[in-house]
């Protein structure tokens, strides 16, 4: 093989024009999220933080969640990679999340609707 195809066979990296966007959005990202927590966190603006407050935790993981993607798909180039790599770690993130989800869901339950007695009180 001739080193000029060996060249044009690799993957093009983005630009610094792209890893500057990637890096102004998690920024963006990251500035929602201090925002939503400081907001609920010392209620104000008043009626922001009385709509946020039941929802503070789900926008954080998800605000987080664009945040890891980003930095996944980009830093790590996972967008370049081989179909294989890719799903392999898309199904070990998706199980990672449903697992989290659901323990998130049984201690919300076991928390709020049936709270257990402290025998020894």
């Amino acid at each position: 093989m001739h080193a000029t195809a060996t060249h044009a066979s690799e993957h093009v990296h983005p630009t610094w024009q792209t890893y500057t966007k990637v890096a102004l959005i998690l920024f963006a990202l990251t500035f929602l999220e201090v925002g939503a927590y400081e907001v609920v966190h010392r209620h104000a603006p008043v009626g922001l933080a009385i709509a946020l407050e039941p929802i503070v935790v789900e926008v954080l993981l998800l605000l987080s969640a664009l945040k890891f993607a980003l930095v996944a798909m980009f830093y790590m180039h996972l967008k370049s990679d081989g179909t294989l790599l890719s799903s392999i770690f898309a199904f070990t993130l998706l199980l990672a999340a449903v697992m989290i989800s659901a323990l998130m869901i049984i201690f919300g339950y076991l928390y709020y609707v049936a709270p257990t007695v402290n025998p020894l009180k």
